[in-house]
């Protein structure tokens, strides 16, 4: 697991512009979906082309924030990202630019939609009520890249839970496109992944400062809790 560090910097800008540190940890699990970002094969897998060690250990939290939401009345959504002919065409300025030959080759064998690296870690708790996205960009809400905001938008969902890996890339852009969305984002310190500590917790303090609510497993969980409770009690 990451040693998670947000800067004091960041930490003192916070407490400067809000009058708390935890915006929302009061949720309504109705509007509130789980989004679970990319924790496929090709991401997880000892030896996978694209292997980030530290998502294997985030599987538990990511597992028990689903559970918690779900049994609150929310929604959990694990998406997957996808290199197939479409996206090796249109985003040429990645496959193209960013990657020699070679690694636009393997990514294509590595995250085709018939892949086995594309495919969810087994280890996670997908029910048969979770969505399942595939997008084909970093962040879910580049228009055209897949359907999710379309999704969240006709099931009233104004809140999004992020975790997954890269946190730095695709979770770090998500959670930025969608709070220029108007969706509230909490970002999970220990739910998210990155190929080491310094990657890790730059987003955090990016998150913190400008983004989402950065809260951990345990108070996302408690919140869904509490939010259970109220509900029961009312």
């Amino acid at each position: 697991m990451h040693n998670v560090e947000i800067p004091a910097a960041q930490l003192a800008r916070v407490a400067h512009f809000r009058d708390q540190r935890h915006m929302f940890a009061s949720l309504d699990p109705r509007r509130t979906a789980h989004v679970v970002v990319d924790l496929q094969n090709g991401f997880m897998e000892a030896g996978a082309p694209v292997e980030v060690a530290t998502a294997r250990e985030i599987v538990p939290n990511v597992n028990a924030i689903s559970a918690a939401l779900r049994a609150a009345g929310g929604t959990v959504v694990y998406l997957r990202f996808k290199t197939d002919a479409g996206a090796l065409a249109s985003w040429t300025a990645f496959y193209d630019f960013m990657f020699n030959r070679a690694r636009r080759d393997e990514m294509a064998a590595t995250f085709g939609p018939e892949c086995h690296h594309f495919a969810l870690w087994p280890a996670l708790d997908v029910q048969p009520a979770d969505w399942i996205v595939d997008k084909t960009r970093y962040s879910a809400f580049v228009p055209g890249c897949c359907d999710l905001h379309e999704r969240l938008q006709g099931a009233g969902i104004d809140t999004l839970i992020i975790t997954g890996t890269l946190t730095n890339c695709c979770c770090e852009s998500t959670a930025r496109d969608a709070m220029q969305r108007d969706y509230r984002v909490i970002f999970v310190s220990d739910g998210n992944a990155a190929l080491n500590d310094a990657e890790h917790n730059a987003t955090l303090g990016n998150m913190a400062a400008l983004f989402a609510d950065v809260m951990t497993a345990g108070q996302v969980v408690a919140a869904c809790a509490a939010a259970s409770s109220a509900r029961q009690a009312a």
